[in-house]
């Protein structure tokens, strides 16, 4: 049975960091495309950053670049979102996604395997 736990959320100050993690149990972890979205009240799910099995593409939302980080480390199972210079509107609940293939797509719709999320909130 295919299982994502997230960990690492929790309540910030601006500009403070984050390590989100996310050990994957169940699948192919080493095939899978890993992802994170995110999910701020009254908002669609949005995403944030995705990283290939493989490890050699990343991609990101325009808001997240130069300060998040998407990194896997196969041998754990673990996929890990490092998030600096945090600010207000990175609040949210923070979700990992995974879906097979070798590709990163930005759309919720096609990741089948989903985390029960952790919160993030970051007070100005």
């Amino acid at each position: 049975q295919a299982q994502l736990v997230e960990s690492g959320g929790g309540l910030v100050q601006a500009g403070d960091s984050l390590r989100l993690s996310c050990a994957a149990s169940g699948i192919p972890f080493s095939r899978y495309t890993m992802a994170w979205f995110r999910q701020a009240p009254g908002k669609e799910r949005e995403f944030v950053a995705g990283v290939t099995w493989s490890g050699d593409s990343t991609n990101y939302v325009d808001s997240v670049k130069g300060r998040f980080t998407i990194s896997r480390d196969i041998a754990k199972n673990t996929v890990y979102l490092q998030m600096n210079s945090l600010k207000p509107e990175d609040t949210a609940v923070y979700y990992c996604a995974a879906r097979p293939g070798a590709v990163v797509p930005t759309g919720w719709a096609v990741y089948g395997y989903w985390g029960q999320g952790t919160q993030v909130t970051v007070s100005s």
